[in-house]
Order: C-alpha cells, then sequence, then structure tokens
C-alpha cells in the first residue's frame, strides 16, 4: 500500500462540505465556546468565526475556497508570512529526520548559540513551549534569586494565563464584562501587585511599602494585548530604576515585542537590559516555542544546574527550533525590519484615510515598526486601558465585518492588534486598500 493511499483513508476530513457556521456548531459540542483561545471565538466583534484550511505568504482560505488578505497573522508569530518558502523547507526537511526526541540534539544548541551572540543580555536561555510557560519560569526564576515572594504587573499588560497573574487580564479577556478569571484562589495572587501604566509615581509609592518583598517587575515594554500602548522612554527607565534601587529584577515580557520590532526587540530599542526577557512567537517560525533569557548567573540557578525546578517534555521539539532558527536568519539577512516599518507606515496611512473618508467616527492608526491599532481618535495618546475612547469595541466591530466580508482579515477583537509581514508586498498592500474602499462604502 503506498503512504498517499495510507494517508487518505488516515485523514477523515469530515468538514469537507460545510461552513464555518455548521462547523461551529459542531465545535461548540465538543469544547468550550467551539474554540481553543477565547479571542478566535468572535465574541467581542460579534457572528460566527471563520474556519480556515489554509495558507499561504499573506493569505488565508478558508473551509469554502474564500481567500482573505491577512493582517494577524497567528498574533504575530509569522514576519516571513505563512509557509515562507525557505521555512517550509527546513520543515518538510525535518519531518524527515525527527518528530520529538526528549533528548539532548543540536538544533536547540543552534538556535540558542544565535540567540545568546545576538542579544547581549540574553546570557543563556531555556526553551519552553509557550509564552505563558516562559513568564511562569522566568518568575519562578526571580523568587528563587531573591527570596522574595510578590510581583509587580501593570494594567493592560498580558503575560499569559498563570494563575498569578491573570489579574485583569488583557489577551482573550479584553472586551469581557470581567477581566479576572473564575477559578483562581486569592492565595495564588496575593503576592501580586498591579498597577496602572504610565505613572511613575504609583510605582514610588509600591516601592515605598512593599519594594523589599518585590522579586520581580515585569512590564510589557510594548504593551500589544489590550490595543497598542505605546510607553514612554522615560517611564520605562524610571520604573527599571526604582526596582533595580530595591534589589527587584526587572522582567521583559517581548513575547510579542521581541525579534518583531527589531532584532534586539523593545530591549534593544530602549537601551534597556533587562535581567530576565521572554520570549515567543516569532522565535518559533509559527511553531509552538518560547524561551525565557538572562543573566548566566540566574539562569545558572535553572535545574539541572541550580535548585529552580523546570522540564517540558516537547521542549526543544526540532520543528520549532529549525523552523526557528530559519526565520530568524532569514530576517537578520534581509533586514526585514526597516522594510516592513514603512509598509506599515503606507498601509495604515491609507487605510485610516478610507476609514475616515466611510465612517461616522474619526479614526487614528498607532504603529510601532510592523505592528499596528485602529482606534478612534483621541486628543492624546492613549497609554493606559482606562484611556482607550467608549464605543471603541463596537465601532471596530462594524469595521471588522465590513472588511471581512471583502476578503481582509484582522484579529476579531478591538483591543487585538495587526502585524504585517514579508510577504505584504506593496502589491498585497495595494490589493488590500482596493479591497478595503469596497467594503467601507458599506460602513
Amino acid at each position: 500500500m503506498s503512504s498517499q493511499t495510507s494517508n487518505s483513508k488516515l485523514i477523515s476530513e469530515s468538514w469537507k462540505g460545510q461552513n464555518s457556521k455548521e462547523l461551529f456548531e459542531r465545535a461548540v459540542k465538543v469544547s468550550p465556546g467551539g474554540v481553543h483561545s477565547p479571542v478566535r471565538s468572535f465574541r467581542s466583534v460579534g457572528g460566527t468565526p471563520v474556519f480556515f484550511a489554509s495558507a499561504n505568504g499573506a493569505t488565508l482560505t478558508d473551509i469554502e475556497g474564500k481567500e482573505y488578505v491577512d493582517y494577524c497573522l497567528s498574533f504575530g508569530p509569522l514576519i516571513l508570512g505563512h509557509r515562507d518558502p525557505e521555512v517550509e523547507e527546513v520543515v518538510r526537511e525535518t519531518a524527515g529526520l525527527a518528530w520529538s526526541f526528549g533528548a539532548a540534539e543540536p538544533y536547540s544548541l543552534e538556535l540558542a548559540e544565535f540567540i545568546t551572540n545576538n542579544v547581549p543580555w540574553a546570557e543563556k536561555v531555556r526553551f519552553v513551549n509557550s509564552g505563558t510557560e516562559a513568564v511562569m519560569s522566568a518568575l519562578r526564576v526571580a523568587r528563587a534569586a531573591t527570596g522574595r515572594e510578590k510581583i509587580l504587573k501593570f494594567d493592560g499588560c498580558y503575560h499569559g494565563h498563570l494563575d498569578a497573574l491573570l489579574v485583569k487580564a488583557g489577551s482573550g479577556l479584553a472586551g469581557e464584562s470581567s477581566s479576572d478569571s473564575a477559578g483562581i484562589s486569592a492565595t495564588a495572587i496575593a503576592n501580586t501587585l498591579v498597577l496602572p501604566l504610565d505613572d511613575e509615581a504609583a510605582v514610588e509609592k509600591v516601592f515605598e511599602t512593599e519594594g523589599k518583598n518585590i522579586a520581580a517587575l515585569i512590564i510589557e515594554p510594548l504593551p500589544a494585548n489590550y490595543g497598542l500602548l505605546i510607553q514612554r522612554k522615560e517611564f520605562l527607565s524610571k520604573i527599571v530604576e526604582i526596582a533595580r534601587k530595591h534589589g527587584t529584577l526587572v522582567v521583559f515580557d517581548e513575547v510579542i515585542s521581541g525579534f518583531r520590532t527589531g532584532f534586539q526587540g523593545m530591549s534593544g530599542l530602549l537601551g534597556i537590559r533587562p535581567d530576565l526577557v521572554t520570549y515567543g512567537k516569532i522565535i518559533g517560525g509559527g511553531f509552538p516555542v518560547g524561551c525565557y533569557a538572562g543573566k548566566k548567573e540566574l539562569l545558572d540557578l535553572v535545574a539541572p544546574s541550580g535548585p529552580v525546578y523546570q522540564a517540558g517534555t516537547l521542549s526543544g521539539n526540532p520543528f520549532g527550533m529549525r523552523a526557528g532558527f530559519a526565520t530568524l536568519r532569514k530576517a537578520q539577512r534581509d533586514s526585514v525590519y526597516s522594510v516592513l516599518e514603512d509598509r506599515t507606515r503606507i498601509l495604515t496611512r491609507e487605510m485610516i484615510r478610507l476609514l475616515n473618508a466611510k465612517s461616522d467616527r474619526e479614526w487614528e492608526a498607532v504603529t510601532h515598526s510592523s505592528l499596528f491599532w485602529f482606534r478612534t481618535k483621541t486628543k492624546d495618546a492613549v497609554r493606559r486601558i482606562d484611556q482607550i475612547p467608549e464605543g471603541h469595541k463596537e465601532g471596530f466591530a462594524k469595521v471588522f465585518h465590513a472588511l471581512l466580508k471583502h476578503g481582509i482579515y484582522l484579529a476579531p477583537s478591538g483591543y487585538e492588534v495587526g502585524f504585517l509581514s514579508w510577504a505584504h508586498t506593496d502589491s498585497v498592500i495595494a490589493k488590500t486598500l482596493e479591497l478595503a474602499e469596497q467594503a467601507l462604502k458599506e460602513i
């Protein structure tokens, strides 16, 4: 029996011939809300989620064969686009080598050396399987290193769904009636302190009373899970100074911004060296990979070198390691960052022009590197979640569905950001603007 014949029998494809509404009705019977991550449910924008069957370059194709220009990009990992030819070649080659080892292998070594050679403050790295796992592990290291219990985070930053940090979480819960999660005990979050962004005085005040108890200050240096809340460099520099004055470790969560805003992420752009940094998304090339990195003396606290236990069966999976390595090398070789920044600026400028010509409200685009966020225009910069204009969610939902109908896919929430990839060429952007002009006539 040929492998092709065998494979056709193994893969049932029971969904063929059905539409997204029909599949969603099936999905809600077997999965919570019919999805495996909340924001995918379309609850924030209304309607039925689109079920996709394939993707290539800048394009998604749904189960009925309709194509969409994709500006969600799996929420950020695909900086080269879907199935970049060079990365795909590596993935295919890997499939013929091994799927998982659970043992020492050379592929994670190559990626680790590449990261440490290019990011000076990442003296050592430990690979895990998600951003959530990376943050959880980094904070465990911080507590072990300082002998302290408390963690300071900021409202509007999202660090994964671990109990201690799911306090007024952003991604996935943004836009819900409550941003706290059920099922988390009071003791689990008792040592978590939460402050507003963009408020140095609040940070000073909490350190005056709790400084000796705070193991780590953790922040997204570019908060991008509750809109794109670009922070002042002066604020970030000041809170790092305050933390270090009190012996508190600084953890930068660069799961989104790492290797997206530049090869050294926001840490490099800001000139601030964190003690620990968490990465994800791009470093796996589209596969589930995360890592935590930092000073040698901190990472050497991790088992088997030290007393901080952390392990993972699939950590260092060869698909993620090789795809991530290929992605980072191509991003560096082709100097993608300046090109993507220019394309993002062009796309968003023209999209806002179209929006403001057709919409009943005035819009603006907030951009950083190849990230963007459309929102109702405000007089002042929006740096905190309480500054997001009223009605933003509802206004975005109308725009989202108009664009979706005409083949443009944004993240299905007004609180999620958009991304560009290397596959979003000038011609793709021109096509997007043509589709958008048709779509926005219906707003």
